[in-house]
Protein backbone atom coordinates (compact mmCIF):
# COMPACT_ATOMS: atom_id res chain seq x y z
CA UNK A 1 0.00 0.00 0.00
CA UNK A 2 2.85 2.39 0.84
CA UNK A 3 4.36 1.76 -2.58
CA UNK A 4 1.04 2.04 -4.00
CA UNK A 5 1.09 5.91 -2.24
CA UNK A 6 4.43 6.70 -3.98
CA UNK A 7 3.26 6.38 -7.43
CA UNK A 8 4.51 2.65 -8.10
CA UNK A 9 2.83 -0.20 -9.95
CA UNK A 10 2.08 -2.53 -7.17
CA UNK A 11 1.86 -6.26 -7.28
CA UNK A 12 0.74 -8.87 -4.60
CA UNK A 13 1.31 -12.11 -4.14
CA UNK A 14 0.19 -14.09 -1.07
CA UNK A 15 -0.58 -17.90 -1.07
CA UNK A 16 -2.93 -18.17 1.46
CA UNK A 17 -6.38 -17.03 0.86
CA UNK A 18 -7.01 -13.86 3.17
CA UNK A 19 -4.52 -11.39 3.25
CA UNK A 20 -2.90 -10.34 6.33
CA UNK A 21 -0.14 -13.10 6.55
CA UNK A 22 0.26 -14.87 10.69
CA UNK A 23 -0.51 -11.73 12.35
CA UNK A 24 -4.26 -10.99 11.15
CA UNK A 25 -4.80 -14.87 10.48
CA UNK A 26 -3.38 -17.17 13.36
CA UNK A 27 -1.16 -14.99 14.96
CA UNK A 28 -1.37 -11.11 17.03
CA UNK A 29 -5.28 -10.33 16.23
CA UNK A 30 -6.81 -13.73 16.60
CA UNK A 31 -5.03 -14.11 19.80
CA UNK A 32 -6.13 -10.62 21.44
CA UNK A 33 -10.09 -12.29 20.71
CA UNK A 34 -9.38 -15.01 22.44
CA UNK A 35 -7.20 -13.36 25.49
CA UNK A 36 -10.33 -10.69 25.55
CA UNK A 37 -12.83 -13.76 26.16
CA UNK A 38 -11.47 -15.63 28.45
CA UNK A 39 -10.55 -12.57 30.25
CA UNK A 40 -14.11 -11.87 30.66
CA UNK A 41 -14.82 -15.24 31.64
CA UNK A 42 -11.94 -15.24 34.12
CA UNK A 43 -13.52 -11.73 35.53
CA UNK A 44 -16.80 -13.32 36.10
CA UNK A 45 -15.69 -15.78 38.63
CA UNK A 46 -12.84 -13.95 40.62
CA UNK A 47 -13.18 -10.16 40.41
CA UNK A 48 -17.12 -9.27 39.87
CA UNK A 49 -18.04 -10.12 43.27
CA UNK A 50 -15.76 -7.32 44.47
CA UNK A 51 -17.77 -5.20 42.60
CA UNK A 52 -20.76 -6.38 44.53
CA UNK A 53 -21.64 -8.16 40.69
CA UNK A 54 -22.95 -12.31 41.68
CA UNK A 55 -23.50 -14.19 38.70
CA UNK A 56 -25.04 -18.07 40.30
CA UNK A 57 -23.28 -20.00 37.44
CA UNK A 58 -21.17 -19.00 34.38
CA UNK A 59 -20.35 -21.18 31.41
CA UNK A 60 -17.80 -20.91 28.33
CA UNK A 61 -19.20 -21.92 24.85
CA UNK A 62 -15.99 -22.61 23.32
CA UNK A 63 -17.60 -22.81 19.64
CA UNK A 64 -18.77 -18.99 20.05
CA UNK A 65 -15.71 -18.29 21.30
CA UNK A 66 -13.61 -19.08 18.71
CA UNK A 67 -16.35 -18.34 15.90
CA UNK A 68 -16.00 -14.74 17.79
CA UNK A 69 -12.86 -14.53 16.79
CA UNK A 70 -13.33 -15.93 13.39
CA UNK A 71 -14.74 -13.20 12.76
CA UNK A 72 -12.70 -10.85 14.37
CA UNK A 73 -10.12 -12.02 11.87
CA UNK A 74 -12.64 -12.02 9.19
CA UNK A 75 -13.50 -8.30 9.39
CA UNK A 76 -9.55 -7.63 9.29
CA UNK A 77 -8.82 -9.35 6.45
CA UNK A 78 -11.48 -8.61 4.48
CA UNK A 79 -10.75 -4.48 5.26
CA UNK A 80 -6.88 -5.46 3.91
CA UNK A 81 -8.55 -6.93 0.86
CA UNK A 82 -10.84 -3.90 0.93
CA UNK A 83 -7.95 -1.72 0.78
CA UNK A 84 -5.47 -3.57 -1.80
CA UNK A 85 -8.37 -3.17 -4.37
CA UNK A 86 -9.33 0.20 -3.66
CA UNK A 87 -5.84 1.22 -4.31
CA UNK A 88 -5.77 -0.57 -7.08
CA UNK A 89 -2.69 -3.11 -6.61
CA UNK A 90 -3.03 -6.23 -8.55
CA UNK A 91 -3.63 -9.35 -6.45
CA UNK A 92 -2.34 -13.02 -7.55
CA UNK A 93 -2.87 -16.07 -5.63
CA UNK A 94 -0.12 -18.57 -5.15
CA UNK A 95 3.27 -18.70 -4.09
CA UNK A 96 5.99 -16.62 -5.58
CA UNK A 97 9.14 -18.19 -7.00
CA UNK A 98 11.80 -15.66 -8.04
CA UNK A 99 13.74 -16.19 -11.38
CA UNK A 100 16.47 -14.75 -12.86
CA UNK A 101 15.21 -12.05 -15.54
CA UNK A 102 16.77 -9.64 -18.09
CA UNK A 103 17.62 -5.74 -18.93
CA UNK A 104 17.64 -5.26 -14.90
CA UNK A 105 14.23 -6.88 -14.10
CA UNK A 106 13.16 -10.25 -11.99
CA UNK A 107 10.82 -12.15 -13.09
CA UNK A 108 7.99 -14.33 -10.32
CA UNK A 109 6.83 -17.22 -10.57
CA UNK A 110 3.39 -17.66 -9.87
CA UNK A 111 2.91 -21.43 -9.16
CA UNK A 112 -1.01 -23.31 -8.13
CA UNK A 113 -1.57 -25.27 -5.24
CA UNK A 114 -0.21 -22.55 -3.19
CA UNK A 115 -2.03 -23.21 0.55
CA UNK A 116 -0.35 -24.88 2.76
CA UNK A 117 -0.90 -28.33 3.64
CA UNK A 118 -3.23 -28.20 7.14
CA UNK A 119 -4.44 -31.19 9.05
CA UNK A 120 -7.64 -31.37 11.20
CA UNK A 121 -7.91 -33.45 13.88
CA UNK A 122 -9.66 -33.36 17.13
CA UNK A 123 -6.96 -31.21 18.56
CA UNK A 124 -8.04 -28.50 15.87
CA UNK A 125 -6.38 -27.23 13.27
CA UNK A 126 -2.54 -27.00 13.08
CA UNK A 127 -0.19 -26.27 10.14
CA UNK A 128 1.71 -29.38 9.24
CA UNK A 129 3.75 -28.71 5.98
CA UNK A 130 4.70 -26.25 3.50
CA UNK A 131 4.75 -27.24 -0.36
CA UNK A 132 8.73 -26.86 -0.93
CA UNK A 133 9.67 -24.93 -3.75
CA UNK A 134 11.63 -27.23 -5.43
CA UNK A 135 7.82 -29.44 -5.77
CA UNK A 136 6.11 -25.82 -6.68
CA UNK A 137 8.86 -25.23 -9.45
CA UNK A 138 8.38 -28.64 -10.75
CA UNK A 139 5.27 -27.83 -12.63
CA UNK A 140 4.43 -25.00 -15.10
CA UNK A 141 3.44 -21.82 -13.28
CA UNK A 142 -0.23 -20.29 -13.71
CA UNK A 143 1.66 -16.82 -14.59
CA UNK A 144 4.92 -14.85 -14.87
CA UNK A 145 5.26 -11.50 -13.84
CA UNK A 146 8.38 -8.85 -13.80
CA UNK A 147 9.39 -6.24 -11.84
CA UNK A 148 12.72 -3.88 -11.63
CA UNK A 149 12.23 -4.26 -7.65
CA UNK A 150 10.76 -7.19 -5.45
CA UNK A 151 9.87 -7.18 -1.75
CA UNK A 152 10.48 -10.33 0.08
CA UNK A 153 8.24 -10.77 3.44
CA UNK A 154 7.53 -14.24 3.55
CA UNK A 155 7.17 -13.67 7.17
CA UNK A 156 8.12 -16.82 10.04
CA UNK A 157 6.76 -20.23 11.06
CA UNK A 158 6.61 -21.84 14.52
CA UNK A 159 10.02 -23.51 15.69
CA UNK A 160 9.34 -27.50 15.62
CA UNK A 161 10.97 -29.37 18.28
CA UNK A 162 12.85 -32.38 16.32
CA UNK A 163 12.03 -35.52 19.30
CA UNK A 164 7.56 -34.17 19.04
CA UNK A 165 6.89 -32.74 15.67
CA UNK A 166 3.08 -30.91 15.58
CA UNK A 167 0.47 -33.29 15.32
CA UNK A 168 -1.82 -31.11 14.80
CA UNK A 169 -3.66 -33.14 18.03
CA UNK A 170 -1.83 -33.90 21.65
CA UNK A 171 1.20 -31.89 19.93
CA UNK A 172 0.04 -28.05 18.90
CA UNK A 173 1.76 -24.57 17.88
CA UNK A 174 0.25 -21.21 18.40
CA UNK A 175 -1.94 -22.04 15.52
CA UNK A 176 -3.51 -24.76 17.02
CA UNK A 177 -3.64 -23.25 20.48
CA UNK A 178 -6.34 -20.51 19.32
CA UNK A 179 -8.51 -23.37 17.45
CA UNK A 180 -8.99 -26.13 19.69
CA UNK A 181 -12.61 -27.14 19.55
CA UNK A 182 -12.57 -28.45 23.98
CA UNK A 183 -11.11 -26.70 26.33
CA UNK A 184 -8.25 -29.18 27.69
CA UNK A 185 -8.12 -30.57 30.91
CA UNK A 186 -4.66 -29.98 31.61
CA UNK A 187 -1.51 -28.43 28.87
CA UNK A 188 2.53 -28.11 29.54
CA UNK A 189 3.50 -24.80 27.34
CA UNK A 190 6.92 -25.26 25.95
CA UNK A 191 8.48 -21.71 25.75
CA UNK A 192 7.89 -18.44 28.06
CA UNK A 193 8.21 -15.71 25.23
CA UNK A 194 5.15 -13.44 24.99
CA UNK A 195 3.21 -16.28 23.07
CA UNK A 196 3.48 -19.11 25.40
CA UNK A 197 2.15 -16.91 28.27
CA UNK A 198 -0.41 -15.31 26.24
CA UNK A 199 -1.56 -18.74 25.41
CA UNK A 200 -0.95 -19.90 29.25
CA UNK A 201 -3.31 -17.06 29.78
CA UNK A 202 -6.50 -18.09 27.59
CA UNK A 203 -6.61 -21.62 28.55
CA UNK A 204 -5.57 -21.08 32.39
CA UNK A 205 -8.72 -18.47 32.49
CA UNK A 206 -10.79 -21.34 30.98
CA UNK A 207 -10.25 -23.47 33.63
CA UNK A 208 -7.24 -25.29 32.30
CA UNK A 209 -4.32 -26.57 34.73
CA UNK A 210 -1.58 -24.74 32.87
CA UNK A 211 2.19 -26.19 33.53
CA UNK A 212 4.58 -23.19 31.36
CA UNK A 213 8.42 -25.22 31.05
CA UNK A 214 11.14 -22.47 29.74
CA UNK A 215 14.67 -23.24 29.55
CA UNK A 216 16.31 -20.03 30.36
CA UNK A 217 16.24 -19.03 34.11
CA UNK A 218 13.49 -16.60 33.89
CA UNK A 219 10.15 -16.00 31.95
CA UNK A 220 9.97 -13.62 28.40
CA UNK A 221 14.31 -14.04 28.26
CA UNK A 222 16.31 -10.86 27.10
CA UNK A 223 13.22 -8.63 28.97
CA UNK A 224 14.08 -6.73 32.27
CA UNK A 225 13.60 -9.15 35.03
CA UNK A 226 11.71 -6.64 37.27
CA UNK A 227 8.96 -7.57 34.12
CA UNK A 228 9.56 -11.61 34.44
CA UNK A 229 9.39 -11.70 38.27
CA UNK A 230 6.51 -9.38 38.45
CA UNK A 231 4.71 -11.54 36.01
CA UNK A 232 5.62 -14.96 37.84
CA UNK A 233 3.48 -13.35 40.52
CA UNK A 234 0.81 -12.70 38.51
CA UNK A 235 0.79 -16.26 36.52
CA UNK A 236 1.05 -17.90 40.04
CA UNK A 237 -2.18 -15.79 41.22
CA UNK A 238 -3.84 -17.38 38.28
CA UNK A 239 -3.05 -21.06 39.23
CA UNK A 240 -0.34 -21.50 36.50
CA UNK A 241 3.02 -23.51 37.70
CA UNK A 242 6.00 -22.02 35.90
CA UNK A 243 9.06 -23.74 35.80
CA UNK A 244 11.97 -22.32 34.51
CA UNK A 245 15.78 -23.42 33.68
CA UNK A 246 14.90 -26.35 32.66
CA UNK A 247 14.07 -28.13 29.39
CA UNK A 248 11.74 -30.90 27.71
CA UNK A 249 14.29 -33.92 26.32
CA UNK A 250 11.89 -36.43 25.38
CA UNK A 251 8.20 -36.50 24.86
CA UNK A 252 5.58 -39.67 24.55
CA UNK A 253 2.70 -39.80 22.80
CA UNK A 254 -0.16 -41.64 24.82
CA UNK A 255 -3.52 -42.35 24.44
CA UNK A 256 -4.84 -39.50 27.58
CA UNK A 257 -2.24 -37.18 26.39
CA UNK A 258 1.48 -36.66 26.41
CA UNK A 259 4.13 -37.34 28.93
CA UNK A 260 7.09 -35.24 28.91
CA UNK A 261 10.55 -36.37 30.52
CA UNK A 262 12.28 -33.23 31.90
CA UNK A 263 16.45 -32.15 32.29
CA UNK A 264 15.72 -31.17 35.96
CA UNK A 265 13.03 -31.70 38.77
CA UNK A 266 10.38 -32.25 38.43
CA UNK A 267 11.68 -34.87 35.53
CA UNK A 268 8.24 -35.82 34.50
CA UNK A 269 5.07 -34.19 33.05
CA UNK A 270 1.88 -35.42 31.84
CA UNK A 271 -0.66 -33.07 30.00
CA UNK A 272 -3.69 -33.71 27.49
CA UNK A 273 -2.63 -31.03 25.29
CA UNK A 274 1.39 -29.79 24.49
CA UNK A 275 2.09 -25.90 23.34
CA UNK A 276 5.22 -25.58 21.90
CA UNK A 277 5.69 -21.88 21.39
CA UNK A 278 9.94 -21.61 21.77
CA UNK A 279 10.14 -19.29 19.41
CA UNK A 280 9.37 -18.65 15.44
CA UNK A 281 11.96 -18.94 12.18
CA UNK A 282 12.21 -17.35 9.09
CA UNK A 283 10.52 -18.48 6.41
CA UNK A 284 13.46 -19.03 4.20
CA UNK A 285 12.20 -22.00 2.05
CA UNK A 286 9.63 -19.79 0.23
CA UNK A 287 10.18 -17.86 -3.08
CA UNK A 288 13.18 -19.62 -4.35
CA UNK A 289 15.52 -17.73 -2.02
CA UNK A 290 18.22 -20.21 -1.50
CA UNK A 291 18.01 -21.04 -5.30
CA UNK A 292 18.05 -17.23 -5.93
CA UNK A 293 21.51 -17.21 -4.21
CA UNK A 294 20.24 -14.45 -1.85
CA UNK A 295 22.61 -14.01 0.80
CA UNK A 296 21.80 -15.15 4.48
CA UNK A 297 22.85 -13.36 8.11
CA UNK A 298 25.86 -14.91 9.57
CA UNK A 299 24.07 -17.22 11.41
CA UNK A 300 23.03 -18.20 8.06
CA UNK A 301 18.99 -18.00 10.04
CA UNK A 302 17.87 -14.59 8.22
CA UNK A 303 18.37 -12.78 4.90
CA UNK A 304 21.57 -10.46 4.95
CA UNK A 305 20.32 -7.02 3.86
CA UNK A 306 22.10 -3.17 3.73
CA UNK A 307 20.74 -0.13 5.03
CA UNK A 308 18.41 -0.21 2.17
CA UNK A 309 17.07 -3.50 2.88
CA UNK A 310 18.61 -4.53 -0.15
CA UNK A 311 19.69 -8.16 -0.51
CA UNK A 312 22.84 -9.59 -2.35
CA UNK A 313 20.59 -9.70 -5.43
CA UNK A 314 20.39 -6.61 -7.00
CA UNK A 315 16.66 -5.14 -7.29
CA UNK A 316 15.40 -7.42 -4.49
CA UNK A 317 14.47 -6.61 -0.76
CA UNK A 318 13.41 -8.28 2.07
CA UNK A 319 12.15 -7.14 5.88
CA UNK A 320 10.30 -8.53 8.52
CA UNK A 321 11.02 -11.52 10.27
CA UNK A 322 13.18 -12.64 7.47
CA UNK A 323 15.77 -10.04 8.27
CA UNK A 324 17.83 -9.80 11.63
CA UNK A 325 15.91 -8.01 14.49
CA UNK A 326 12.71 -8.70 16.63
CA UNK A 327 10.14 -10.75 14.75
CA UNK A 328 7.19 -8.12 15.91
CA UNK A 329 4.52 -7.04 13.20
CA UNK A 330 5.19 -3.75 14.03
CA UNK A 331 8.73 -3.80 13.15
CA UNK A 332 7.68 -5.96 9.77
CA UNK A 333 5.43 -3.12 8.67
CA UNK A 334 7.71 0.21 9.87
CA UNK A 335 10.70 -1.97 7.50
CA UNK A 336 8.14 -2.29 4.67
CA UNK A 337 7.37 1.74 5.04
CA UNK A 338 10.79 3.01 5.37
CA UNK A 339 12.12 -0.05 2.50
CA UNK A 340 9.71 1.35 -0.32
CA UNK A 341 10.45 5.06 0.58
CA UNK A 342 14.08 4.29 0.22
CA UNK A 343 13.25 2.73 -2.98
CA UNK A 344 12.44 5.87 -3.90
CA UNK A 345 14.84 8.39 -2.49
CA UNK A 346 13.46 9.61 0.25
CA UNK A 347 16.18 9.15 3.13
CA UNK A 348 13.69 7.34 5.24
CA UNK A 349 14.93 5.72 8.85
CA UNK A 350 13.55 3.20 11.59
CA UNK A 351 14.89 3.91 14.90
CA UNK A 352 15.38 -0.07 16.21
CA UNK A 353 15.91 1.44 20.40
CA UNK A 354 12.53 2.62 19.70
CA UNK A 355 10.66 -0.18 19.13
CA UNK A 356 8.05 -1.29 21.69
CA UNK A 357 7.82 -4.78 22.90
CA UNK A 358 4.50 -6.32 24.43
CA UNK A 359 2.89 -9.39 26.09
CA UNK A 360 -0.89 -8.65 26.02
CA UNK A 361 -1.91 -10.97 28.99
CA UNK A 362 -3.92 -9.45 31.95
CA UNK A 363 -2.06 -7.50 33.19
CA UNK A 364 0.37 -6.66 30.20
CA UNK A 365 4.04 -6.17 29.65
CA UNK A 366 5.51 -3.99 27.69
CA UNK A 367 9.20 -2.86 27.22
CA UNK A 368 11.38 -0.45 25.08
CA UNK A 369 15.02 0.28 25.08
CA UNK A 370 17.89 -1.42 27.53
CA UNK A 371 16.76 -3.37 30.45
CA UNK A 372 18.71 -2.80 33.68
CA UNK A 373 20.71 -6.17 33.13
CA UNK A 374 21.85 -4.46 29.50
CA UNK A 375 22.62 -1.01 31.09
CA UNK A 376 24.57 -2.60 34.00
CA UNK A 377 26.76 -5.27 31.37
CA UNK A 378 27.35 -2.32 29.47
CA UNK A 379 29.20 -0.37 32.14
CA UNK A 380 26.09 2.95 31.62
CA UNK A 381 25.44 4.80 34.23
CA UNK A 382 21.88 5.92 34.70
CA UNK A 383 19.12 7.16 36.95
CA UNK A 384 15.89 4.81 37.73
CA UNK A 385 12.24 6.14 38.33
CA UNK A 386 9.96 2.95 39.68
CA UNK A 387 7.11 3.95 40.53
CA UNK A 388 3.93 1.38 41.73
CA UNK A 389 0.78 0.92 40.60
CA UNK A 390 -0.26 0.68 44.04
CA UNK A 391 0.09 4.22 44.30
CA UNK A 392 -2.23 4.85 40.95
CA UNK A 393 -5.55 5.59 41.86
CA UNK A 394 -6.71 4.73 38.37
CA UNK A 395 -5.00 1.07 38.78
CA UNK A 396 -7.00 1.11 42.23
CA UNK A 397 -10.41 1.53 40.86
CA UNK A 398 -9.50 -0.93 37.87
CA UNK A 399 -8.45 -4.05 40.49
CA UNK A 400 -5.14 -4.09 38.62
CA UNK A 401 -2.61 -2.39 41.05
CA UNK A 402 0.22 -4.75 40.67
CA UNK A 403 2.39 -3.25 38.59
CA UNK A 404 5.15 -0.51 38.09
CA UNK A 405 6.00 1.76 35.62
CA UNK A 406 10.14 2.04 35.17
CA UNK A 407 12.33 4.49 33.16
CA UNK A 408 15.54 4.25 32.90
CA UNK A 409 17.27 7.80 31.87
CA UNK A 410 21.31 8.12 31.57
CA UNK A 411 22.78 9.64 34.44
CA UNK A 412 24.52 12.64 32.38
CA UNK A 413 22.23 13.97 30.03
CA UNK A 414 19.03 12.51 31.20
CA UNK A 415 18.23 10.88 27.74
CA UNK A 416 15.61 7.61 27.90
CA UNK A 417 17.64 5.03 27.77
CA UNK A 418 14.50 2.29 28.11
CA UNK A 419 11.31 1.96 29.99
CA UNK A 420 9.82 -0.88 31.14
CA UNK A 421 5.15 -1.57 32.37
CA UNK A 422 3.45 -4.30 33.91
CA UNK A 423 0.26 -2.61 33.94
CA UNK A 424 -3.51 -2.94 32.40
CA UNK A 425 -3.39 -1.71 29.02
CA UNK A 426 0.93 -1.26 29.09
CA UNK A 427 0.94 -1.34 25.62
CA UNK A 428 -1.19 1.73 25.36
CA UNK A 429 1.03 3.20 27.69
CA UNK A 430 4.64 2.73 26.56
CA UNK A 431 3.54 4.46 23.30
CA UNK A 432 3.96 7.89 25.08
CA UNK A 433 7.84 6.51 26.43
CA UNK A 434 8.61 5.31 22.66
CA UNK A 435 7.84 8.89 21.43
CA UNK A 436 9.44 10.97 23.68
CA UNK A 437 12.62 7.97 22.57
CA UNK A 438 12.11 8.40 19.11
CA UNK A 439 12.65 12.39 19.33
CA UNK A 440 15.46 12.00 21.75
CA UNK A 441 13.64 13.20 24.96
CA UNK A 442 14.50 12.83 28.46
CA UNK A 443 12.69 11.67 31.63
CA UNK A 444 12.16 15.42 32.32
CA UNK A 445 10.31 15.77 29.20
CA UNK A 446 7.67 13.47 30.15
CA UNK A 447 7.92 14.99 34.00
CA UNK A 448 6.95 18.16 32.81
CA UNK A 449 4.23 17.17 30.70
CA UNK A 450 0.68 17.27 32.50
CA UNK A 451 -1.45 14.18 32.53
CA UNK A 452 -4.99 14.13 33.05
CA UNK A 453 -6.04 13.08 36.22
CA UNK A 454 -7.31 9.73 37.54
CA UNK A 455 -5.59 7.91 34.49
CA UNK A 456 -2.99 5.28 34.16
CA UNK A 457 -0.63 7.36 32.37
CA UNK A 458 0.25 9.33 35.92
CA UNK A 459 1.82 6.49 36.21
CA UNK A 460 4.17 7.17 33.54
CA UNK A 461 4.93 10.77 34.68
CA UNK A 462 5.35 9.65 38.31
CA UNK A 463 8.12 7.13 36.90
CA UNK A 464 9.74 10.38 34.97
CA UNK A 465 9.91 12.37 38.04
CA UNK A 466 10.79 9.13 40.46
CA UNK A 467 14.31 9.31 38.02
CA UNK A 468 15.83 12.33 40.25
CA UNK A 469 13.73 11.49 43.49
CA UNK A 470 10.46 13.94 43.11
CA UNK A 471 7.69 11.68 42.48
CA UNK A 472 4.86 13.21 44.19
CA UNK A 473 2.71 9.82 45.20
CA UNK A 474 5.42 7.48 46.00
CA UNK A 475 8.14 7.07 49.27
CA UNK A 476 10.03 4.83 46.38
Amino acid sequence: LGADLLGMNVALVEKMESLGGTCLNVGCNPSKAMLDSAGHFHDLGHSFADHGITVKSAAVDIKTMIERKASVVKKLTDGVAGLIKGRKVSRFGGTGIIKPGKDGLHIVEIHENPQPVWEKSSGGLDQKDHPSDADLAAGEPAERISAAKVLLATGSLPVELPFMPFDGSAIISSTGALSLPEIPKSMVIIGAGAIGLEMAQVWASLGTEVTVVEMMKQILPGWDSQIAKTMVREFKSLGVKIITDNSVTEAKVLKSGVKLTLAREPGELKAEKVLVAVGRKANLSSAGIHEAGISLSADSRRIAVDEDYQTSLPGVYAIGDLVPGPMLAHKAEDEAVVCVERMNGIPAHLDYEAIPGVVYTHPEGATVGKSEEALKAEGVEYNKGNFPLAANGRALALGSAGGFVKILADKKTDRILGAHIVAPWASDLIAEIVAVIEMKGSAEDIARIVHAHPTLPEAVKEAALGVHGRSIHSLR
